[in-house]
């Protein structure tokens, strides 16, 4: 074979591959975009493709009130489960369940059982902030939605109470929880802010900083996801 031959397979044999790697990224790409964004309980695009299940409902066979001491180490279970929360003692769950009550919100199944909660207060020298200290959803009903139910509902009651902003910290790896507070504020049409509330100075080698995400002002109760109303 010519010289001149060989360099023309050699050169056809690299603009195949070249068509190859252009096909390859662009099914890459095109599989990311049709990805849901967000955590496992955050709503995302539907369909077997994806990984949030299909439903009209997230609350489902759910019903949703405040906590009580009964529930402190059932609420203490999830947030050990979670795998991405500062788990504290079960003795500091139950007395947020009895002092913080009003302002926290828990989804509990059929039997009685907890599927998820979100914990918070209303800061003492701002009363127009609601700050979400925790969220937490059972494994079994993680991927319908049920995080930002859960927010929708804690916003709304708070907001019928003067609340005008939703403060919450995430660490930077914590990106389920970012995108659970973006899609909420851009749901209810709010300004996100972010700036750094607790550096590792101050939290101690071994725990990233803790980002503070300023959500508001909020005009009017917050939307609720399907239009079910809250309790």
């Amino acid at each position: 074979m010519s010289r001149e031959a060989v360099e023309r397979k050699i050169i056809q044999s690299e603009l195949h591959n070249i068509v190859l790697a252009d096909l390859t990224i662009g099914v890459f790409f095109a599989t990311v975009d049709r990805m849901p964004s967000g955590d496992a309980s955050d709503a995302g695009p539907k369909g077997p493709a994806t990984q949030v299940r299909e439903t009209t409902d997230p609350s489902g066979d759910l019903s949703f009130g405040s906590p009580t001491p009964a529930d402190g180490s059932e609420l203490w279970n999830l947030a050990r489960e979670a795998g991405n929360l500062d788990v504290n003692s079960r003795y500091a769950y139950l007395l947020w369940c009895r002092d913080f009550a009003d302002t926290s919100v828990v989804a509990r199944g059929p039997r009685g059982d907890i599927a998820g909660f979100i914990t918070g207060y209303r800061r003492p020298d701002a009363p127009d902030v609601y700050f979400v200290w925790q969220v937490a959803v059972a494994p079994g009903h993680r991927r319908r939605g049920l995080a930002r139910h859960m927010l929708d509902r804690a916003v709304h009651r708070m907001c019928s109470n003067g609340v005008r902003f939703v403060e919450t910290t995430v660490t930077p790896d914590n990106k389920a929880s970012m995108r659970l507070f973006e899609s909420f504020a851009e749901a209810n049409g709010a300004d996100l802010t972010r700036d750094v509330l607790f550096s590792e100075r101050e939290l101690g080698a071994g725990h990233e900083p803790e980002v503070l995400h300023r959500i508001g002002p909020i005009e009017g109760p917050a939307r609720v996801l399907d239009g079910v109303l809250p309790d």
